[in-house]
C-alpha cells in the first residue's frame, strides 16, 4: 500500500486491507478483525464524539498464559493495532506512524472470550496523534483494560 494513500472516503474494506497488508506477520497471527469504523459522527452523536475503530481478537489457547488467561502482551498488541486503524480512519487513509507511548491499565482477566478493542482518536495532529482504547470481553461487554497512547506521525 502506498505510504500516503488517501481516498475521499476511507471505508471498512480499506481498513481491513491495511490490517492484512501493513502489519507484521506475528500481528496477523493474533487473528484480528476490523468489526467497524466511524469516520464521521452518526446521527444523534454526543458533542464529544471521536473517530473510532472497533477490532476483535478471537479467543485462542495460543494467546493464553498458564491458567487459560489471555496474556497481557496480546491485549497490548490488540490495543496498539486498533489505535493505528482508528488513526488511519480519522486521517481517511494510510499514513506511516510509530507508537511513542502506550500505557495500559489491566482491570480484570480475560478467559475463554474474544476481546473487543474500541479505539477512539482523541487528537489527530500533523506530527503527533493521541488516542484511548477500551478493551472489552466480548462475552459480557465489560471492560478488561484501558489504554492511552501517543503516535508520531511520520
Amino acid at each position: 500500500m502506498a505510504s500516503d494513500q488517501k481516498t475521499a472516503e476511507f471505508d471498512i474494506g480499506d481498513a481491513r486491507r491495511v490490517l492484512g497488508d501493513v502489519f507484521a506477520p506475528w500481528v496477523q497471527d493474533l487473528g484480528l478483525a476490523v468489526e467497524s469504523i466511524e469516520i464521521a459522527p452518526p446521527a444523534g452523536a454526543p458533542a464529544d464524539w471521536q473517530p473510532r475503530a472497533v477490532l476483535r481478537m478471537a479467543f485462542s489457547d495460543r494467546l493464553c498464559r498458564e491458567g487459560g488467561i489471555v496474556c497481557g502482551q496480546a491485549l497490548m498488541a490488540l490495543a496498539d493495532t486498533a489505535m493505528v486503524i482508528a488513526i488511519l480512519t480519522a486521517n481517511r487513509g494510510f499514513r506511516p506512524m510509530t507508537t511513542v507511548d502506550q500505557t495500559t491499565h489491566f482491570l480484570k482477566a480475560v478467559t475463554s472470550s474474544d476481546v473487543l478493542a474500541d479505539a477512539r482518536v482523541v487528537r489527530l495532529g500533523r506530527t503527533m496523534s493521541f488516542g484511548r482504547v477500551t478493551l472489552l470481553s466480548a462475552t459480557d461487554n465489560k471492560p478488561v483494560a484501558m489504554v492511552s497512547s501517543a503516535f508520531a506521525m511520520l
